[in-house]
């Protein structure tokens, strides 16, 4: 039960709990109207069995005419003494009710809203009317219920438009997680929404601020960075070949690497940033993956079915190259093999198991310890390249070999 009001919406449950109010309202003002026609009719009953028997017993009593004043006041009744009227009744009245006791017959009739009781006994006849006051407590109940369900009607319009508000706030905070980065909240009120709102467009608003600076710290910095790279490259060449040269060389290409690796970092993290999906062969995007890589292939085994994927062919070479950049540096033997079908993609190589689960190696700027070479990019790139493709990147270990697998879930 906890879990299902934990799941439901604030307006679908005011929406249930105001309709559950409602019907509980009319089913016992049903309820309460039932029974009280039923003891209402028990009452009636009662009382004309009473005036039944008080005047057919004492038929042939002589009683005082101030005694019987006195009973028709008490009772509400009145006698009506024209034979006509008595036969118009009979003849027009709708019967309600007819029985017999011990002292006589009886009978109910009704024209309108005007109610008779008529009294035989060997001869004895006698017609009263029922002047007896209408009860009015159904229709103090029934206005009773009308004001509650009108008060009931008034609250959940004023509870709902209270909270409309809050939906629209819902609408935009998911129109900001889904990218657009211009969203304005307008809500303005004193009130605990108008804070959330207002502390929620604050927020909106650092983040851009954030994300500008950061967008232009990093443009700024592979700019910057470019210029000295280029020029050391020139000055590299001058320098006779060597040890020293090499390892200059060397370094301005993995700083050239580290830029292209930010730069692949900040296009892939922005909200707005869509794959292009063309149709590749296997053989393309790997033969694309290992020019990026400039790798060796003599020692790379090679196992592509004859296969073509709907995809972004740049990008998913892109996370093929950075794994086998990994798995050639941190392989044991420098072997790599590579198998690629229509359901997924297989680099595999020689060393240890990782020390942590794949999720540690998913952040970014994340090594393992002792590792020199690499700027902990590689899986993180490779992560987010899945995760815009619709892939999943899988890894274990097995008989010495570490496995990461590009699986595709049948995409296709």
């Amino acid at each position: 039960m906890r879990n299902i009001l934990k799941d439901i919406s604030v307006s679908a449950f005011i929406n249930t709990l105001f309709a559950l109010v409602l019907f509980l309202l009319l089913t016992s003002l049903s309820v309460f109207i039932f029974w009280d026609k039923k003891i209402q009719k028990e009452k009636q009953f009662s009382r004309d069995k009473l005036i039944s028997d008080y005047f057919l017993s004492t038929a042939q009593l002589n009683q005082t005419k101030e005694k019987k004043e006195e009973f028709y006041q008490k009772l509400h009744i009145k006698p009506i003494s024209l034979n006509q009227s008595r036969e118009l009744i009979i003849s027009k009245g709708n019967p309600v009710f007819g029985g017999q006791s011990v002292y006589g017959d009886l009978q109910i009739f009704t024209i309108g809203e005007h109610r008779y009781i008529y009294l035989q006994r060997s001869g004895y006849k006698l017609m009263l009317k029922d002047n007896q006051p209408k009860s009015i407590r159904i229709h103090i109940t029934i206005l009773i219920a009308i004001l509650i369900t009108i008060l009931f009607i008034f609250l959940y319009v004023a509870i709902i438009r209270k909270l409309t508000p809050l939906k629209k706030l819902t609408q935009q905070i998911e129109e900001f997680a889904n990218g657009n980065m211009n969203i304005k909240i307008t809500q303005k009120s004193d009130d605990e929404i108008g804070k959330i709102a207002q502390s929620f467009d604050n927020a909106i608003h650092h983040i851009r601020t954030l994300l500008e600076s950061k967008n232009l710290f990093m443009r700024n910095m592979m700019h910057e960075l470019k210029t000295p790279i280029t020029r050391g490259r020139i000055a590299i060449e001058m320098v006779e070949d060597g040890m020293s040269k090499e390892i200059l060389t060397r370094a301005f290409e993995r700083m050239n690497e580290l830029i292209a690796e930010l730069a692949y970092v900040e296009r892939l993290t922005t909200q707005d940033f869509q794959p292009l999906l063309r149709e590749s062969s296997l053989h393309d995007i790997i033969n694309d993956s290992l020019n990026l890589l400039l790798f060796n292939q003599e020692k790379l085994n090679i196992n592509v079915d004859n296969t073509s994927l709907t995809t972004d062919k740049k990008l998913l070479s892109l996370a093929i190259k950075n794994l086998l950049d990994n798995a050639l540096k941190y392989g044991e033997d420098q072997q790599i093999t590579i198998t690629a079908n229509k359901y997924s993609i297989q680099v595999i190589s020689y060393g240890k198991s990782l020390e942590n689960p794949l999720s540690y190696y998913l952040e970014p700027f994340t090594q393992e310890e002792k590792r020199n070479s690499g700027f902990g990019l590689g899986l993180y790139i490779v992560d987010n390249i899945t995760s815009r493709l619709g892939y999943e990147l899988k890894y274990f270990h097995k008989s010495g070999k570490n496995i990461f697998e590009l699986n595709f879930n049948n995409k296709d």
